[in-house]
């Protein structure tokens, strides 16, 4: 069995009365009733009475009360027997039974990598330190607070070793093997930048198993990374290159805000071109195929009729093409003497289809 008697006076998990109650001294019970009633009853009736009173009184050590925070444990020889919840509850008197009182709601907090003395912290580099997954050598300091499963007190006690002298060991030791496994999972830059939320669900969840593993009884309730660190030999280096991935991310912000400003603009000016392009072609061909309509219907007329057709595209012609243009009309029959001139269309002068004097 991984459990030994609890050492007087240890508290912590346990609680109070983690000891056996002892007997009454059988010695000094026999003197004092002697004292006290040996002068007025006659020795044979005065053992019997002793025996009973001696009797009654070891029966009444098995009385016991667990408190609304503790799980009472009962062994008997030695050997578990049951656990019993808040309340008063009597089991039989020690030797034969007695009773353990862990306190399992109680919050306990401890320490991987340092330890906290006062107002100052002193680090533990053997716990502390560790290689990552690109074989770089990093400081962590982490905190966990775990507490006793309700209902695992007995196998807290039975199957953690030495959980009176040394309850945290076994927690401290499952805590280290997590953060180290994680962490070798993960590269120094996670590590340092925007992993560690992450590390810490996987460093309890990896605890969590561990523990349960074992049957330990215990219930993993935060585990937080206290620093995250190079080690002090080569953290200048670590601020250098820190230094320069802040100017290469800068570097990168201000080349992604000039591209957004000027990749909206020349899309836009695309676009705009675009739209000009298509409401062209849409306008031609809407014109094209509106001439090509006309020219069907004229072509339709024409057959029907060509003379007529001929004539009047010929007036409208004319009509076009006449007003802008100057006109001199020569009478051929008055050619002799003075040259006849009619200019028309000119200033003051009578319009085409405008007889003079009209």
């Amino acid at each position: 069995m991984a459990w030994n008697d609890n050492d007087g006076g240890s508290q912590g998990p346990w609680g109070q009365g983690s000891n056996p109650p002892q007997p009454p001294d059988m010695d000094e019970v026999i003197r004092i009733a002697k004292e006290r009633f040996g002068k007025k009853m006659p020795g044979k009736k005065i053992f019997p009475i002793l025996f009973g009173i001696v009797f009654i009184l070891w029966m009444m050590t098995g009385i016991y009360v667990v408190g609304p925070d503790e799980e009472g444990v009962v062994v008997r020889w030695g050997r578990y027997v049951e656990t019993t919840r808040p309340g008063p509850h009597f089991h039989l008197p020690f030797p034969i039974e007695s009773v353990y009182k862990p306190k399992v709601t109680k919050v306990q907090r401890i320490e991987v990598g340092y330890r906290t003395r006062g107002r100052n912290t002193v680090d533990v580099p053997a716990e502390s330190l560790m290689l990552t997954g690109d074989e770089n050598i990093i400081d962590i300091d982490i905190s966990i607070q775990y507490h006793i499963k309700p209902g695992g007190a007995a196998n807290y006690l039975f199957n953690i070793r030495n959980p009176a002298r040394d309850p945290h060991k076994a927690v401290r030791n499952a805590g280290e093997s997590a953060i180290r496994q994680v962490i070798g999972r993960n590269t120094i830059d996670t590590a340092l930048t925007t992993g560690k939320e992450k590390i810490q669900a996987n460093t309890k969840q990896t605890m969590q198993t561990i523990l349960d593993s074992y049957n330990s009884g215990i219930q993993v309730i935060a585990v937080q990374l206290q620093q995250v660190a190079p080690p002090t030999e080569v953290i200048h280096a670590f601020k250098d290159v820190a230094s320069a991935r802040e100017d290469r991310e800068r570097a990168i912000n201000e080349a992604q805000g000039y591209s957004n400003d000027i990749l909206p603009k020349a899309k836009g000016e695309a676009a705009r071109q675009v739209q000009e392009a298509e409401a062209y072609k849409t306008a031609k061909v809407s014109r094209a195929q509106g001439d090509v309509h006309r020219f069907l219907a004229v072509l339709k007329e024409y057959k029907k009729a060509k003379d007529i057709t001929k004539t009047r595209l010929y007036i409208e012609t004319m009509e076009d093409v006449l007003p802008e243009v100057n006109k001199v009309i020569v009478d051929p029959k008055a050619t002799n003497g003075v040259l006849p001139y009619l200019p028309l269309g000119g200033a003051g002068m009578p319009k085409a289809g405008q007889g003079v004097g009209q």
